[in-house]
């Protein structure tokens, strides 16, 4: 489900399965130099501004503690890959979750920044939660690149949740009580 985004409802990330677990796929433009963007990934203080409370070592090798303004997730972020300007990748660890990947890559394609976030390795039977969760972090990416401030969050995610349930259908086979 794509809708026109008159209601605010606009779904831009895609679903898919991969091994058993689902994945989560968004791509933005930001009309925004590649290294505002990339800083805005990689320094500590600046991803603090609009992503959440941070405290570690955003390296290579490095971990940092992590608890997100937006969908109030809190756990560990181990940086797996640090390519400047064009590649960031991060597992993530939270008690009672699965170990996640999250890669973030960059392109530029003339005065704007091509951002594709693939969130993986998430459970299936969650998959429209963390989709709705995903956009509204790249969204919150894409305000402060612009000077803009967060919107709330649940709200968002409460007008996102529905058309990523719709994508969801798909991939999550159907449970013994639905048939």
């Amino acid at each position: 489900m794509k809708g026109d985004g008159s209601d605010g409802s606009r779904v831009v990330g895609g679903l898919r399965a991969a091994d058993g677990f689902g994945v989560v796929r968004l791509e933005a433009r930001f009309v925004a130099d590649g290294d505002d963007v990339w800083s805005a990934l990689t320094d500590l203080r600046r991803l603090s501004l609009w992503l959440g409370d941070l405290e570690g070592d955003l390296r290579l090798g490095g971990d940092v503690r992590a608890r997100f303004h937006a969908t109030g997730w809190e756990g560990t972020l181990h940086v797996e890959a640090c390519d400047r300007p064009g590649r960031l990748e991060v597992s993530t660890t939270s008690p009672g979750e699965p170990t996640c990947v999250i890669e973030v890559t960059l392109a530029a394609e003339g005065d704007q920044t091509v951002v594709v976030v693939e969130d993986r390795g998430l459970p299936l039977d969650h998959i429209a939660a963390y989709g709705a969760g995903d956009q509204v972090l790249v969204e919150d990416l894409a305000a402060h690149v612009a000077g803009l401030g967060r919107r709330d969050a649940r709200t968002r995610w409460q007008e996102l949740h529905p058309g990523y349930q719709v994508l969801a259908e798909s991939l999550v086979p159907p449970g013994p009580d639905d048939a």
